[in-house]
């Protein structure tokens, strides 16, 4: 397992990381809905607490709250609605573009991240179970998600947003190959 995040040496004169090129395939156009309607499902709820905060503590007359603070209350709605505007319009169009996949003869390689990214590379020798999941908006969106497990926790993977049909497929491959490696070694 090994696993790439991204840095910049800032000394100019030492080495740097090599670079990766990015992992063949994309993940499915309809991951973009996905994440979107998961935001929106997510900041539309913080938005109604922030509302309900809002109106609860500008309602009464609370003691504890600074005077500086009593008036402008209602600005975390404000302020939570315009994240949540950001996460469900620009950052499922950002993650796609991020997010990708690739399956070689040796290895699981995927690139993920939002602020920083992280490259994984998994080899297949080292896989021990390949699992397919779909929660209900997959479901709807004909999605999956296929995890990748080993012994060790850092040297999972897992990709996301995927058609159902390739994960399936995707799935039984990588087990197939697996289960082949550590016949091999033994």
């Amino acid at each position: 397992m090994t696993s790439v995040r991204g840095s910049h040496h800032q000394d100019g004169g030492g080495p740097h990381p090599p670079r990766l090129r990015p992992p063949a395939n994309r993940v499915s156009p309809r991951a973009v809905a996905h994440w979107m309607i998961e935001s929106l499902l997510l900041w539309g709820l913080a938005f109604g607490l922030a509302l309900g905060v809002a109106a609860w503590l500008g309602d009464s007359e609370w003691s504890g709250m600074p005077g500086w603070l009593s008036g402008r209350v209602d600005w975390l709605s404000y302020i939570v609605g315009a994240a949540g505007l950001f996460m469900v319009t620009v950052a499922p169009v950002w993650r796609y573009r991020v997010h990708r996949w690739e399956v070689s003869a040796d290895v699981v390689y995927t690139r993920t991240g939002w602020f920083s990214r992280e490259w994984l590379l998994v080899p297949v020798s080292r896989i021990q179970t390949v699992d397919t999941e779909q929660g209900w908006l997959e479901r709807m969106l004909g999605l999956a998600t296929i995890e990748v497990n080993t012994a060790s926790h850092t040297g999972s993977s897992e990709v996301s947003g995927l058609p159902v049909d390739v994960a399936t497929r995707l799935a039984e491959q990588l087990a197939h190959r697996a289960h082949d490696l550590r016949d091999d070694a033994t």
